[in-house]
């Protein structure tokens, strides 16, 4: 992967309503996926490469991420600067009800790379379409991360399953699942 200003960066949904764990599932999984997007935003602030924060504004009543509450505010660590362009969406594809697709591509933009939360939907999602609609997209798998969910049985799958198994979906057709190293010491 070679990283250059036809690389962008996308944010998902970096909001202060996911450190709500028990309303979300009441587990999670890599703790540290803010902070390694934090290390990465950084970077890519460094090198002057273009960069989108996405954020979800929920049309559902009572969610933390519902634009009116103070949950749908980006975390500290990767708030956006001055400058730097914010998608709001308020499904699970950065793509859907956006004008996303035509901003990369006014900008020449040909590679994605995705952190964010959470990983089986709006990562996963927007990774999806990112895919299909021809981006070279890269998912940085350390700097994502998910909840616990109940299956339509009531069982209960633990966050890390669940992100393993939406990373294994990804990999090798909607993207290259990378580590956050990996990307690191290409743009050294």
């Amino acid at each position: 992967m070679k990283v250059d200003h036809k690389t962008a960066l996308l944010l998902i949904d970096l909001q202060k309503g996911f450190e709500d764990i028990a309303y979300w599932g009441g587990g999670r999984n890599n703790l540290e996926a803010e902070q390694n997007a934090s290390i990465i935003l950084k970077a890519w602030r460094d090198k002057k490469l273009p960069l989108y924060h996405i954020q979800h504004c929920s049309t559902t009543k009572g969610s933390p991420l519902e634009p009116n509450m103070p949950g749908h505010e980006f975390i500290e660590l990767t708030k956006p600067i001055e400058n730097e362009p914010i998608i709001q969406k308020n499904v699970n594809s950065a793509f859907i009800g956006t004008d996303l697709k035509n901003q990369l591509e006014e900008k020449g933009i040909t590679k994605l790379v995705i952190v964010g939360l959470t990983t089986d939907h709006c990562i996963s999602t927007t990774t999806r379409m990112a895919g299909n609609l021809g981006f070279e997209t890269y998912l940085i798998e350390d700097a994502i991360a998910t909840f616990d969910k109940i299956g339509v049985n009531g069982e209960k799958y633990p966050a890390q399953l669940i992100h393993d198994t939406a990373l294994a979906s990804l990999h090798g057709e909607f993207a290259q699942v990378i580590t956050m190293s990996d990307l690191l010491g290409q743009l050294r």
